[in-house]
């Protein structure tokens, strides 16, 4: 299992998840943070780009915010 920290732009153009030199995740995502949407659309672009499944990316702190600790695997 491994746990990143992520800053996520929701709303954006295009989707997509790059590592920072800082050693974070910056990742775009089309959906509006509303009712959950752009978490959810965070979780599908960081299981595609691992090759894990949805429910194997959990978001363990940040859920209302921009700033967000996600576990990956399990």
């Amino acid at each position: 299992m491994k746990t990143i920290r992520l800053k996520v732009k929701p709303g954006a153009r295009t989707e997509d998840l790059t590592e920072c030199a800082d050693g974070t995740w910056l990742a775009r995502v089309k959906a509006q943070p509303v009712d959950g949407k752009a978490n959810e659309a965070v979780r599908a672009l960081l299981a595609a780009h691992f090759g894990l499944r949805k429910a194997q990316v959990t978001i363990k702190s940040g859920a209302a915010g921009r700033m967000k600790l996600v576990t990956l695997g399990e």
